[in-house]
């Protein structure tokens, strides 16, 4: 297929309209957008709370196997269902997440789809777009100088400096910075102590901006950020340091959900970036809530595979926000599927048909776990050109024989025409009320009860483990009386258990808990399982070795 145009390619190539027409589409009066260019533009929140109290579409969240180094298409299918929605004559918006940098230099690749079916400006979204995580990445560092400069000029508040919480950001996989000694070099620089820095995608401040509904709540999670503690060990809050103010002056902006548009000239939100393997991994309540007040059909995706991005879906931000979904799609592919029944990625382009049986337990693992929630699913077949019947048919019977169907979908190389089937199915299960949501566990069951139900009930492991300091802390948040907060887990993308070799459907395994941290602000524990770094570190041969600019100024190798 040397013919075949690559992502960024066929983003190039895109017939984009001006972002004023695309508001129109959703009834945004022009005065109503904050335009960043020809192409994208900010929604005031004058608009948004105005749409306060109107009715709801239907919510639909696109989700996934666990990724395999073969590709399995979740964003591109979001897109694509938006656009095949809307082709049907439903008025359907897009809600997905920001790209961080991070993964775009490192190994991932960009987050705008692919194929016929992307958003764009790809360019402007896999890099800076509106500044969004440069606003974030401030706010969040803005609290660590405050921190610092607190403690030089006396520690008023009486922090103990061994017990700072409050790490610093950036929005790059830098490993070298995962653990760091700051305010060396003497007297002048303050007081030496052990730091680190994360990606700026698992800040609070991101899951704050991403769950936050106004800016009044906004700043008041700001200010419930616990920074550090004392000697007695109760907290020490920002609101103490007096920085929620500042924070929310630098995040104002950030805080607008941006609107592009697909290829297919139909609107997007794209609001929010946090990632599903070490934070919530979903994008804006913001702009979630406000497609829904403005569209039939709301389509969102929630990070990385089911037992990550949809459960944190589910049971954090549906819950916290009071998002009833209507249905679930489960994407999967055939070349994924054989790499999970064991075929080496070079081997992937020949027919294996046993090998996709195989590695179909994956996929009816994730397909069980969504039955969990209460939503109905239906399974879409991200199609490749490798693709064999055969291979196709095993996996629809497999499906099949799990009580659920399985639709083959060509957006990718056909846009909204290659999906229509998967957008009348989905119509389908949406109109016919069969959802019962429901979170997995109750807000007052204990912490290490909610760690051990998602352990048991999602990655199917026998029980999490944990150092008795770490169920100790949990056991003084539930005091403090945060123990009817969620908890986010933070473990590798790649498999059910913590090891990221072991694919499949594993069972019985342990999940070892290495840490906890309180986001007291976002309304949620962090769990840190297995050897999961919340600092990514970059590959031997990092994306960012083929990325330049070409002798007509445009960029090659992003995506």
């Amino acid at each position: 297929m040397a013919d075949v145009k690559s992502d960024i390619e066929i983003a190039r190539g895109a017939k984009k309209k001006p972002i004023q027409e695309i508001g129109v589409k959703l009834g945004i009066p022009t005065e109503h957008l904050l335009p960043y260019g020809h192409d994208k533009a900010k929604v005031s929140a004058e608009f948004i709370a105005s749409k306060k109290g109107g009715k709801d579409g239907k919510l639909i969240l696109v989700t996934a196997i666990n990724p395999t180094p073969a590709g399995e298409g979740k964003t591109t299918t979001t897109v694509g269902l938006g656009d095949g929605l809307n082709r049907i004559g439903k008025k359907a918006v897009v809600c997905i997440r920001e790209a961080s940098l991070g993964p775009n230099f490192g190994m991932k690749g960009g987050a705008a789809g692919g194929g016929y079916a992307q958003v764009v400006p790809m360019e402007d979204m896999n890099l800076h777009f509106t500044g969004d995580f440069h606003a974030i990445t401030t706010a969040h560092n803005l609290l660590s100088a405050l921190i610092d400069n607190h403690i030089y000029w006396g520690n008023e508040l009486g922090i103990d400096i061994r017990r700072v919480a409050w790490r610093r950001v950036m929005d790059m996989n830098d490993r070298a910075l995962r653990e760091i000694n700051v305010s060396l070099g003497g007297v002048a620089n303050g007081f030496p102590r052990e730091a680190g820095f994360d990606i700026t995608v698992a800040s609070e401040v991101m899951a704050i901006l991403c769950l936050a509904t106004d800016l009044k709540d906004l700043e008041k999670r700001l200010g419930d950020i616990i920074v550090a503690y004392r000697r007695d060990k109760s907290p020490v809050y920002a609101r103490d340091l007096k920085a929620p103010g500042a924070m929310a002056v630098l995040l104002k902006d950030a805080m607008q959900p941006n609107l592009v548009q697909t290829l297919e000239n139909n609107p997007a939100f794209v609001h929010g970036g946090p990632f599903a393997n070490i934070a919530h991994g979903c994008n804006s309540v913001v702009a979630t809530t406000t497609a829904l007040k403005l569209a039939d059909y709301v389509v969102t995706e929630a990070g990385f595979g089911a037992d990550l991005g949809a459960e944190k879906f589910f049971d954090i931000k549906c819950r916290k926000a009071g998002l009833k979904p209507a249905a679930a799609v489960i994407v999967a592919t055939v070349r994924a599927m054989k790499m999970n029944g064991g075929v080496k990625k070079e081997d992937l382009g020949k027919e294996n048909v046993e090998a996709v049986k195989k590695g179909c337990a994956n996929l009816g693992r994730h397909i069980e776990n969504v039955r969990q929630f209460g939503v109905p699913a239906v399974v879409a077949i991200n199609h490749f050109y490798s693709d064999t019947d055969a291979e196709i048919q095993a996996l629809k019977d497999y499906v099949a024989s799990m009580g659920e169907e399985a639709i083959l979908c060509k957006h990718w190389a056909k846009g909204s025409a290659g999906i229509e089937d998967l957008a009348n199915k989905v119509v389908e299960l949406a109109e016919s009320g069969s959802s019962q949501f429901a979170p997995l566990y109750p807000d007052e069951m204990p912490l290490f009860e909610k760690v051990n139900t998602i352990v048991q009930r999602i990655y199917r492991g026998s029980e999490a483990i944990a150092d008795k300091s770490v169920r100790d802390q949990l056991h003084a948040w539930e005091q403090a009386g945060y123990g009817n907060l969620p908890v986010c887990m933070a473990k590798t993308q790649y498999s059910f258990s913590t090891d990221p070799n072991l694919r499949g459907a594993p069972h019985g395994h342990v999940v070892p808990v290495r840490e906890v941290r309180l986001a007291a602000g976002a309304g949620f524990v962090v769990v840190i399982c297995g050897e999961i770094m919340t600092m990514p570190g970059l590959p031997k041969a990092p994306s960012s070795e083929k990325i330049f600019l070409n002798d007509k100024g445009q960029i090659e190798g992003l995506f």
